[in-house]
């Protein structure tokens, strides 16, 4: 069962709890309330394990991009070197190893651009989904006090 499930567990046991008259208090098992807020508990590292993995997966995919880069750029290179032979041709290559690096950094910025944005909304949604339930729990706990 994930947090989100457990949650909802404990909403349903609120709803369904004995009404004390004249107040908006509910009567519930503590036990059970104390054994799905354990739950809970359990349950939560394994969603900032997710944004952990979330993290490295864009350390992964930054330095793929910079190796990406770097190869590109050190292609570049190597093709220009074959063509030193004449003057023209160097001409042409130190021209083309310009658009080529500018090319492979332009690449690079983009997908470093991209991959932290991609980054930034998975770790917004899991923050707002985490906070949301602390919110939930803190109102469920201060409704049991």
């Amino acid at each position: 069962m994930d947090v989100l499930s457990l949650l909802e567990e404990l909403e349903k046991m609120l709803e369904e709890g004995g009404n004390v008259p004249f107040s908006k208090k509910v009567m519930i098992d503590k036990e059970q309330v104390e054994n799905l807020v354990q739950e809970i508990k359990l349950k939560t590292p394994d969603e900032l394990k997710q944004a952990r993995w979330v993290k490295e997966e864009r350390q992964r995919i930054l330095s793929d991009a910079q190796k990406e880069a770097n190869d590109i750029i050190k292609e570049a290179e190597n093709k220009i070197i074959s063509m030193i032979d004449e003057h023209e041709i160097t001409k042409k290559a130190m021209e083309q190893r310009a658009e080529i690096i500018d090319a492979a950094e332009s690449y690079q910025k983009e997908l470093i651009t991209k991959t932290r944005e991609h980054a930034d909304k998975i770790l917004e949604g899991l923050e707002s989904q985490l906070k949301e339930n602390l919110d939930m729990i803190r109102s469920n706990r201060k409704e049991l006090k």
